[in-house]
């Protein structure tokens, strides 16, 4: 091979690859500069020809703008993609941020039809800003059966615990995507949601056979492939049953075998990210993309080092370690990806140039939002909230940086304050409310004298692994009404974690469950508890305390 073929090759294997790039255009505003490339990495990555960029963070006009600055880079179309499960404002400002996907989940028995609506208008509202903001692929549905309520990392981004109800909304949900123009991806293939460990902190391992796939992890993945659904998303998780030696990204009795053969999945299949601890604390870049190639994946998300994990996969194709064959295959199956995109695009949309002139959420966004809230709220006992005493809203986050569910302006904290609760913030980084008694864990000498509101943000999270289930809420909630000072609960996220406190909740107790942490779940929940609450408040203090 002479000098230009090595150079062709390395460009064909630079397509495969698809890196992380933050959404502002300064290198200074990243917000994940360890995984996140800088632009003269990027810069040169793209005139190499890698093929995708995953973005994070930014506001949606800063997408635009760096989607279109990123393609003019290169002579490759690139795949423009993000984690935007919940909608285009978890990761991007000025989009819309929807209730988890379990929200429907829970809601479908009690109206099926109207549900399966609402999650094709999920994916319509998420595949429409998305393209809106530059990108044509989303990484999701989340295909996974959550059939594990201790599971630390899917949780609440399944569409449900039951196999034919996830797998019926996350096809309602991919018709709404791909009518938008947008590709969609199911993931986490061959299932993630029976697992307690979160890969991407560690590898999870799965004992489960084929047999046991097939009856449930394996049903909405077999849906989406009937229903066209262009690309999969392989999983980091350790089937010992079934490959006893590598993990699922790297077999290909899990992706050629099970995937390709015995479901008949013909389109992208995409590693989950590469950099995950799962992969990371055990390969170095380069191993982790030859073996995830060689095991049957297209394209390889997220390596630590791209520029390591070329190289290594161009040297596996001229040792002949990996057929040339394998290589066309794949970048064919990424043309016809976009040929597909093209098609599902063509003469429906308005031009880009136009759509910058319009409001970016529409108001049938901005209605989706609160239909969703609406169905998936449960509110017990709205009528009891205390208004006099040491009043104290304590509220628990899982981060106090940065956070979305918590600002100045949230309702979680405006609310209680203007009715004259003094707010407490719970965080990691704050000094601990915790004193040394499994059956009193709240220092309540530190924390106020009550009675208390609680405010429990509550859910599983990538990188949180179990540190939530961890925390003794269940043993405070009791604590604090053994001495009559719970004056309120509201849990915001975990369905299971709801549903473990009101074994030993009072039902004297006002209490709310929301799956969505929304600021849009947080007025409508309050509101209505205050609402009903008689008297009048004797006390305002504006302060705000942070607390671990």
């Amino acid at each position: 091979m002479n000098a230009e073929q090595q150079l062709e090759l390395r460009r064909k294997v630079a397509e495969l690859l698809v890196v992380r790039a933050s959404g502002h255009a300064l290198d200074s505003l990243r917000e994940y500069p360890a995984w996140e490339l800088s632009n003269q990495e990027l810069k040169n990555l793209l005139r190499d020809g890698v093929g995708g960029v995953i973005l994070y963070g930014g506001t949606v006009n800063e997408i635009q703008e760096r989607t279109a600055t990123l393609q003019s880079l290169c002579n490759t179309e690139l795949l423009f993609c993000a984690d935007v499960e919940e909608g285009v404002g978890q990761r991007f400002a000025g989009g819309s941020f929807l209730p988890p996907p379990m929200a429907l989940g829970l809601r479908y028995l009690k109206d099926p039809d109207h549900t399966i609506k609402l999650a094709e208008e999920y994916g319509k509202c998420v595949g429409d800003q998305a393209r809106r903001c530059g990108l044509n692929w989303v990484l999701a549905p989340v295909c996974d059966v959550n059939s594990n309520p201790f599971n630390p990392v899917i949780n609440m981004r399944a569409w449900g615990s039951d196999p034919q109800i996830a797998s019926v909304l996350a096809c309602a949900f991919h018709k709404g995507i791909v009518s938008q123009g947008v590709m969609s991806c199911a993931k986490h293939f061959p299932g993630h949601g029976d697992t307690r460990v979160d890969s991407h902190l560690e590898l999870p391992i799965i004992d489960h056979d084929f047999q046991r796939l097939e009856q449930l992890e394996l049903i909405p993945f077999q849906s989406l492939i009937e229903a066209g659904v262009s690309s999969v998303m392989s999983a980091h998780v350790l089937l010992r049953n079934i490959d006893r030696t590598c993990l699922a990204t790297f077999s290909s009795k899990i992706l050629v075998k099970l995937l390709r053969k015995r479901l008949g999945f013909e389109g992208l299949v995409v590693t989950d990210a590469l950099l995950m601890k799962s992969i990371s604390d055990r390969y170095n870049s380069g191993e982790a993309a030859v073996l995830a190639f060689e095991a049957g994946a297209d394209l390889l998300l997220m390596p630590r080092e791209p520029f390591i994990a070329i190289n290594a996969l161009v040297e596996a194709f001229m040792k002949g370690r990996i057929p040339l064959r394998r290589l066309d295959q794949s970048l064919k199956r990424r043309r016809k990806a976009f040929c597909d995109i093209k098609k599902n695009c063509s003469n429906q949309f308005q031009k880009e140039d136009e759509l910058k002139t319009q409001q970016f959420v529409k108001a049938k966004d901005i209605s989706l939002v609160h239909k969703l809230v609406d169905v998936s709220i449960q509110i017990k006992n709205p009528h009891g909230i205390a208004r006099s005493g040491d009043l104290v809203n304590l509220i628990k986050i899982d981060q106090a940086l940065s956070s979305f569910q918590l600002c100045n302006s949230s309702p979680a904290l405006m609310i209680p304050q203007q009715n004259g609760f003094r707010n407490i913030v719970c965080h990691p980084l704050g000094v601990s409310p915790w004193q040394d008694s499994e059956e009193e864990p709240l220092a309540l000498d530190r924390l106020g004298s009550g009675p208390f509101l609680l405010q429990l943000f509550f859910r599983g999270n990538p990188f949180k692994g179990d540190q939530n289930m961890k925390e003794p809420w269940v043993a405070v909630v009791e604590q604090l009404q053994k001495d009559n000072l719970l004056s309120g609960l509201v849990v915001y996220g975990c369905i299971y974690f709801w549903e473990r406190l009101l074994t030993v909740l009072e039902p004297s107790i006002s209490a709310a469950y929301s799956p969505g942490q929304i600021p849009e779940a947080q007025e409508k929940i309050l509101t209505a508890l205050f609402a009903k609450s008689k008297g009048k408040a004797v006390s305002m203090n504006n302060s705000l305390e942070f607390t671990n």
